[in-house]
């Protein structure tokens, strides 16, 4: 894999219902920011998409890892 590289994965899916029906249903993503430099900007710009939340931050053989849910 080459860095910086963005990994994701659908991690489900949140349902509105009426009338017993399903009304509404956006997808849910768990996207991964990989990058050798803890300073990137890729996070950042992610983090300003609509309906994305930042969960967690980490390091793990000297690459910097944040991960986000993004709703789409």
């Amino acid at each position: 894999m080459l860095y910086p590289a963005i990994v994701y994965q659908r991690d489900a899916a949140d349902t509105t219902f009426a009338g017993n029906k399903p009304y509404l249903s956006v997808k849910r993503y768990q996207v991964t920011v990989i990058d050798r430099d803890v300073d990137s900007e890729i996070p950042d710009r992610l983090a300003a998409l609509p309906q994305c939340v930042f969960e967690r931050h980490f390091n793990a053989d000297g690459l910097s890892q944040d991960i986000f849910t993004l709703y789409f």
